[in-house]
């Protein structure tokens, strides 16, 4: 059974940085695609980061490039979500999910792609 461990999250003020991670247990790590969504309240979930499992594919959501970085570990079976800038917008759960098909471009922004999912970490960042 796939679990997905999420931590890291906190209280910090604009500006500061956090690194978020994901522990996978369950699954053939360096086989998978790690992605990170977010979801912040009354909106829905969207897309923020993905990487292949040698991470030589990575994709981010435009307005994240630069200030977040997606990496990972897989001798500890862990990914990170490096956050540098925070910004009062970028308050919301944060989500790490799993799938094992491949590196899809069209598909690795798509939230009901990744059939496995983390219980979420939430980050609140005050202005």
């Amino acid at each position: 059974q796939v679990q997905l461990v999420e931590s890291g999250g906190g209280l910090v003020q604009a500006g500061d940085s956090l690194r978020l991670s994901c522990a996978a247990s369950g699954l053939t790590f360096n086989s998978y695609v790690i992605g990170w969504f977010r979801q912040a309240p009354g909106k829905e979930r969207e897309f923020v980061a993905a990487i292949n499992w040698s991470g030589a594919y990575i994709d981010y959501v435009d307005s994240m490039k630069g200030r977040f970085t997606i990496s990972r570990d897989n001798a500890k079976n862990t990914v990170y979500l490096h956050m540098n800038s925070l910004l009062p917008e970028d308050t919301a759960i944060y989500y790490c999910a799993a799938k094992s098909f491949g590196w899809q471009p069209a598909r690795t922004r798509v939230a009901s792609s990744y059939p496995d999912w983390g219980q979420g970490t939430q980050v609140t960042v005050s202005s």
